[in-house]
């Protein structure tokens, strides 16, 4: 069973930084994609990035140029670097790992959240005004 522990969330005030990290245990994580999701107050959780298996990176319009994923195989790690932070990236910010292998995936398949197997509990990132 796959688990999965996010890390690095906190307190930062707009244009501040913060990075977060996704460490996965159980079933093989290197043939999964890794993807980034986010649920502010009232709303709906919502894709943020994700990297495939061969590294390849997806993020949403609100994120691109600011926030920028990367992933550690032998580690079995994933972070979001996240610059020019703004209020509105106030969320509980979530990791996923999908269920299937991907190589090579495409943004449609990585921002639909029926994609994913196991997701992580969540950490808080609170950016001030």
């Amino acid at each position: 069973q796959v688990q999965l522990v996010e890390s690095g969330g906190g307190l930062v005030q707009a244009g501040g930084s913060l990075r977060l990290s996704c460490a996965a245990s159980g079933r093989t994580f290197s043939d999964a994609a890794m993807s980034w999701f986010r649920q502010a107050p009232g709303k709906e959780r919502e894709f943020v990035a994700g990297i495939d298996r061969s590294g390849g990176t997806f993020y949403s319009d609100s994120v691109k140029g600011r926030f920028t994923m990367s992933r550690d195989n032998a580690k079995k790690t994933v972070s979001l670097q996240m610059n020019g932070l703004k209020p509105d990236d106030t969320a509980v910010y979530y990791c996923a790992q999908t269920r299937r292998v991907a190589y090579f995936a495409s943004m449609s398949y990585l921002a639909d959240q029926r994609s994913y197997a196991a997701w992580g509990q969540g950490t808080q990132v609170t950016v001030s005004s």
